[in-house]
């Protein structure tokens, strides 16, 4: 049965508050989920909260008592609130009818099966929690095997990087590893390593890739280092006709996995 909660003072309240904060999330291996599409999503891929907070005049729609009902039957708790508590918790001033605390689920890097999918996505020292974001939700349209986060990037458990995925954190694996460890898994089996660089002239539409094909995307702002362009099997570059000398990130790499994607598809 749900409890109410209506005080900004309640321990729990101010726990999950917290938890937009790097260091308390990683102290607690909790993070914050926002919305009802997300949460939705989240539900079904398998995804339940450890606590749900619900605005109390949507307790009656159907989305959120599917929510509260699978909450509850999984041993979480679901809890009623009010619009501005929900503001609290999610740092909006017009936040959605639901938040969610989970518990992390980290995916260690052998953890991953290559034969999963013949597409992946490798990105390198990623800062933009809205690039990362975005990056997930094309793992997730083009069927990837998951996203292979290289070095300090942006936390992908922020509200932010959660937010920008659209709920796309919980159906696409994401493993956290540094540059050595990740080359010697990808040459210990099969998996091409397409870079994606502005120092080469070969088109991205010219080669045939092989699956699985591993896209590596490097930093936004300084791209990969000359280490990680040395061991890639090919670097590709997009085509600029403008005056505009690179694509976002996200943006390059969105082109890249649809053209992996519909090479596949012919």
């Amino acid at each position: 049965m749900p409890r109410s909660i209506t005080a900004f003072s309640n321990p729990l309240v101010k726990h999950v508050r917290q938890l937009r904060e790097k260091r308390h999330r990683r102290d607690a291996r909790q993070f914050l989920a926002e919305g009802l599409r997300i949460l939705t999503e989240a539900r079904e891929a398998g995804r339940l909260p450890e606590h749900l907070f619900y605005a109390g005049d949507m307790a009656g729609h159907p989305l959120v008592t599917a929510l509260v009902e699978a909450t509850e039957a999984a041993g979480g708790e679901a809890i009623e609130t009010t619009a501005d508590i929900l503001s609290k918790l999610s740092g909006k001033d017009n936040p959605g009818a639901v938040v969610g605390v989970y518990a992390e689920f980290a995916v260690a890097l052998d953890q991953l099966d290559r034969d999963r999918a013949p597409i992946w996505l490798v990105a390198e020292r990623l800062r933009d929690p809205g690039n990362l974001g975005t990056i997930l939700r094309t793992a997730d349209a083009v069927g990837a095997g998951g996203l292979i986060l290289i070095g300090e990037c942006v936390d992908p458990f922020s509200v932010e990087a959660v937010r920008a995925s659209m709920g796309a954190l919980f159906t696409v694996p994401v493993a956290r590893t540094e540059w050595a460890a990740f080359e010697a898994w990808l040459r210990s089996g099969p998996g091409q390593l397409v870079g994606l660089s502005l120092d080469t002239e070969f088109d991205y539409q010219a080669p045939r890739y092989e699956a699985p094909t591993f896209l590596l995307t490097g930093n936004e702002a300084q791209g990969m280092p000359d280490a990680m362009a040395a061991a890639c099997d090919l670097l590709v570059k997009i085509p600029m006709l403008g005056k505009a000398d690179s694509l976002n990130a996200a943006v390059a790499t969105a082109v890249m996995a649809y053209e992996v994607l519909n090479q596949r598809r012919r």
